[in-house]
């Protein structure tokens, strides 16, 4: 077999490929025996028949598509294998030339694996953050479980902060006067004084008794999460119809037998700052991985493939169609929120999508360089463990799906990786 190897660019080269009679010659006898399995031949035995014999009575056209199919396939792999190559996509196919079953050449175009450089990861250093959680912290985590478990009592007076108000708001474009999307609501319970709506909203709330009506001409802040209503003058119109007292429990040990399996407040204080500093620690170890990841790629030459950005933005634009139908939005809604056009809004995503990209490559390079694996073993203690987390038989089966345990066997490879740079970060100089 000869290849003739040609770099189109960085992440996609282009091989010709051509086979000679002698190395097409069992491909085309396992295309013969695979069409020839249900033929029979007067006078033999299933099974027995010359190849020979079998070939006279098979289709020529059929059993030229049926040798070219598996022809290229098989020469195609072995190309790739002979020139070390990491295609991400299907190639692009086109036979030049085919004498039949006597010489075969055909090209092939395919985005791969670009060459990557990686920077000196062994020699990166990240000291771990240290987490901890005050006496305030706990504090204001039992203020708001007293906050959840407090009754309320409905009064005559007029609202202050840490009142609960019923109310009904619409809001409407100062300007052109029409309504806002997701500027009005009926029955909306709010907290005076939580800081849930713009700065304004609730403060101008202030002293009012139900019944009683009020109009609130506010800006939202330039840096608000919907581009569509930043800096923008908006009127609401508010009816109060109900200001209720908040009256919260005692915070005492009968108050911590309520909220868990305490028998004192000091139990209560001292399990929450444990899972303050549990949650705190999960975080941290996130911000750590994804820092030395950035510092990794910063120092690294690494070629993305498009393939592998286009498909990226698609996975994280079906995580976030997911999350908006979620929150009870279609997605035109939230697109006209956003105030972009659909392609707008997934070309915004690239820079994420490509940053990803570069993190996987990245990593499979150091698995590769430092001969990490996963063994089968290590795999079935994981999805034996992920057994143990569900009783759903649907759950269960999707575990044996091969295309879900090579995910899992991926994010097992990974962890490794991570945890081997992680190692030489942490080293003392």
């Amino acid at each position: 077999m000869q290849i003739k190897k040609e770099q189109l660019d960085p992440t996609s080269v282009k091989l010709t490929v051509t086979a000679i009679g002698s190395e097409l010659a069992p491909i085309k006898q396992a295309a013969v025996e695979r069409l020839g399995a249900h033929v029979s031949v007067s006078g033999f035995r299933p099974g027995k028949t010359p190849i020979g014999l079998i070939e006279k009575q098979l289709d020529p056209n059929r059993l030229q598509a049926e040798f070219l199919d598996s022809a290229v396939n098989q020469l195609f792999i072995a190309a790739v294998k002979d020139q070390k190559l990491k295609p991400v996509s299907q190639p692009s196919v086109s036979v030049t030339a085919f004498v039949p079953f006597e010489s075969l050449t055909f090209s092939v175009e395919v985005p791969v694996v670009g060459e990557i450089k990686l920077g000196n990861y062994k020699q990166l250093r990240l000291a771990p953050e240290t987490v901890t959680a005050s006496a305030q912290d706990v504090k204001e985590v039992l203020e708001s479980l007293r906050q959840r478990a407090a009754s309320r009592e409905s009064v005559t007076r007029a609202a202050q902060l840490g009142d609960e108000v019923l109310i009904d708001f619409t809001g409407s474009d100062v300007t052109t006067k029409k309504p806002i999307d997701g500027g009005s609501g009926a029955d909306y319970t709010l907290l005076l004084g939580s800081k849930t709506f713009i700065p304004g909203f609730e403060d101008g709330l202030v002293g009012l008794k139900a019944g009683e009506h009020k109009d609130l001409t506010l800006r939202f802040p330039k840096d608000y999460g919907v581009k569509t209503l930043q800096s923008k003058q908006v009127k609401f119109a508010v009816s109060v119809k109900q200001v209720s007292e908040l009256v919260s429990p005692k915070l005492d040990d009968n108050f911590a037998a309520t909220v868990g399996p305490f028998k004192t407040l000091s139990e209560a204080k001292e399990a929450i700052k444990k899972d303050l500093i549990a949650e705190r620690q999960r975080e941290a170890q996130v911000r750590y991985d994804n820092t030395l990841l950035t510092r990794l790629i910063e120092k690294s030459a690494i070629p993305v493939p498009g393939i592998l950005v286009d498909e990226e933005v698609e996975r994280i634009e079906e995580e976030e169609k997911r999350n908006v139908a979620y929150q009870g939005q279609t997605w035109q809604q939230h697109l006209d929120q956003e105030g972009v056009t659909a392609e707008e809004h997934k070309k915004r995503q690239r820079p994420r999508a490509e940053e990803r990209v570069k993190a996987g490559l990245a990593l499979a390079e150091v698995a590769e360089q430092e001969a990490i694996t996963v063994t089968p073993e290590e795999l079935e203690v994981r999805i034996m463990l992920m057994r143990s987390q569900y009783s759903d038989p649907a759950m269960l089966a999707e575990l044996d799906k091969p295309e879900n345990r090579r995910d899992i066997q991926t994010r097992l490879l990974t962890e490794k990786t991570l945890d081997t740079l992680k190692r030489y970060a942490t080293v003392k100089k």
